[in-house]
């Protein structure tokens, strides 16, 4: 198991914002908030990663498509989850990637939806059950 993930933002109060909109949507509580980072533990006791944000020590933009971080996926616990976290993605003035849908290429259930965050980071929400 992953114990955490820090990542580095080129605005840390910008990102404090955006994530501590969608986190809690997420299944995440807030662990950490100081000046220089802040993160976010899984809720209610549950085992997981930790994800920590720091401020970029250089400057430049966010590329999924060079070596690196290419997504953070986060498993919800329902479909109507995934389309609930990307509509609050979408008022926050982030960019769809992936409607909403099943992905028959990955092992059935997947349903999920990607987008943007504010630096270009893709997100996803993911269900992995039936239910809505």
């Amino acid at each position: 198991m992953i114990g955490h993930i820090g990542i580095n933002v080129p605005d840390l109060a910008a990102a404090r914002a955006y994530y501590g909109e969608l986190m809690p949507l997420l299944g995440f509580a807030e662990f950490l908030n100081s000046d220089d980072e802040f993160a976010y533990l899984p809720a209610n006791g549950k085992p997981g990663t930790y994800l920590f944000f720091y401020p970029a020590q250089e400057s430049g933009d966010f590329s999924r498509q060079r070596t690196g971080l290419q997504h953070l996926a986060f498993i919800v616990p329902t479909r109507t989850s995934v389309s609930t976290v990307l509509e609050r993605a979408l008022e926050l003035g982030s960019t769809t990637v992936h409607e909403p849908q099943e992905f028959p290429q990955y092992p059935p259930p997947y349903f999920a939806a990607f987008w943007l965050d504010p630096f270009g980071l893709m997100l996803e929400a993911v269900c992995h059950h039936d239910r809505e």
